[in-house]
């Protein structure tokens, strides 16, 4: 595919080349560009080149209990609506939702999606008909039966990408207080038997944090460290209430965290220690979380409240004040977030416009409103964009 007049993340206008997938060339003379068939090329005249976005954490076929029971205390939320609602999905239900997840997500700009969900057969093929790349979790809970582990295993052991590539399988282990000690343990070495990424929602709220204290004597990310699981192939959700001494385990053990802005705000989780996390050097990523708790998967929205709420208030690991830092996390930081950072946490070698990369990029509509007058491309991408401005979202060099 050759896209001509397309503006590049640099602001030159500029043809560029794809091919088997990735970005064979950049800069393709205007006089070669002659030469390629009509079929084969887009004409981006008006419109710019992004990297596409990478969603490390979301339950898609939540999808399904979006706007229910919402403004609730989280035990409320969770024991009352979203538990027993859960409990009466089906199969088709689930493939229902993650159909709807896919689509509203490729719709604004994402490309891939780390799941954790129930009935996974079906959010597989839902991903496959629709052309993205996912990392599929095997939820893994204290309530699962001996039966449905070692069926899970067993899935684990035959499964084949039916995409031939886009699609990979993850362990997901809910929590600490959904899995205990042992069943994590052997979560994480079956895992790595298998050549597993590990999912798991970390130090999320306070009460976890509570909770993990009175039974382990210790929090969730010592707690975690101090039985092995930690390591550069894990995903920690969330992460809101880590202290400073974890961010350095954090770091240090190569995880690589799933930032939530917009539902740690909705579920009143607290504020991201933006500054903590950025000055131990961990890998970020960003996430939506379910549709229940957001309530969209417009992860080209989440860079924008991340980089305002970490502006909004300062901390200093110890207290939160009322005067906020505006230079923390800006646009093209928390870009690299929601794009390299999420990309290279799967290992898909992705999330920059660059010769030899795999192609997943939007087209951006530079006529929009929101980019008018341009001063800055990412500026304005982060800030000011919505999900009106995509005409395109590709994935390995296929137009979705």
């Amino acid at each position: 595919m050759l896209i001509r007049n397309v503006i590049l993340p640099d602001g030159r206008k500029s043809n560029v080349l794809v091919t088997g997938g990735r970005f064979a060339d950049l800069d393709v003379p205007s006089e070669a560009c002659a030469g390629y068939p009509e079929s084969e090329v887009l004409e981006a005249d008006g419109l710019a080149i992004l990297p596409a976005l990478y969603n490390t954490h979301t339950h898609a076929a939540m999808t399904l209990l979006r706007g229910y029971g919402d403004d609730l205390p989280l035990q409320r939320w969770l024991q009352e609506y979203i538990w027993p609602y859960e409990a009466k999905l089906t199969a088709s239900d689930i493939r229902k939702g993650s159909e709807i997840a896919v689509r509203e997500m490729k719709g604004s700009g994402t490309v891939f999606f780390n799941d954790m969900y129930f009935e996974i057969e079906e959010t597989i093929e839902a991903v496959a008909a629709s052309g993205m790349r996912a990392a599929i979790g095997i939820t893994v809970m204290d309530n699962h039966s001996l039966a449905q582990t070692e069926s899970k295993k067993e899935f684990v052991r035959t499964f084949k990408d039916p995409t031939g590539g886009r699609i990979s399988l993850v362990m997901a282990p809910h929590s600490v207080y959904c899995v205990g000690r042992q069943r994590l343990m052997d979560c994480a070495e079956f895992a790595r038997n298998h050549g597993l990424k590990i999912h798991i929602h970390v130090s999320e709220t306070r009460r976890e944090v509570d909770d993990c204290l009175k039974a382990t004597g210790m929090t969730p990310v010592r707690y975690l460290d101090s039985i092995g699981l930690l390591g550069p192939d894990v995903i920690a959700a969330h992460c809101v209430h880590v202290d400073e001494e974890e961010w350095d385990i954090l770091a240090r053990t190569g995880v690589t965290v799933s930032h939530c802005p917009c539902s740690n705000m909705k579920l009143g989780s607290g504020r991201f220690p933006y500054e903590l996390a950025i000055r131990s050097g961990v890998k970020m990523s960003l996430g939506t979380d379910g549709a229940s708790s957001n309530n969209n998967l417009d992860l080209r929205e989440e860079m924008k409240f991340a980089s305002l709420l970490a502006k909004c208030v300062s901390y200093d690991g110890q207290a939160i004040f009322n005067v906020g830092d505006t230079t923390l996390l800006p646009a093209k930081e928390i870009m690299k977030w929601a794009t390299v950072g999420g990309a290279s946490a799967f290992g898909i070698d992705a999330g920059v416009i660059e010769k030899g990369k795999c192609a997943d990029f939007v087209l951006v509509d530079l006529n929009s409103d929101r980019f008018t007058p341009l001063h800055d491309l990412v500026s304005d991408w982060v800030y000011a964009a919505d999900s009106s401005v995509v005409k395109y979202t590709v994935c390995d060099g296929r137009i979705l």
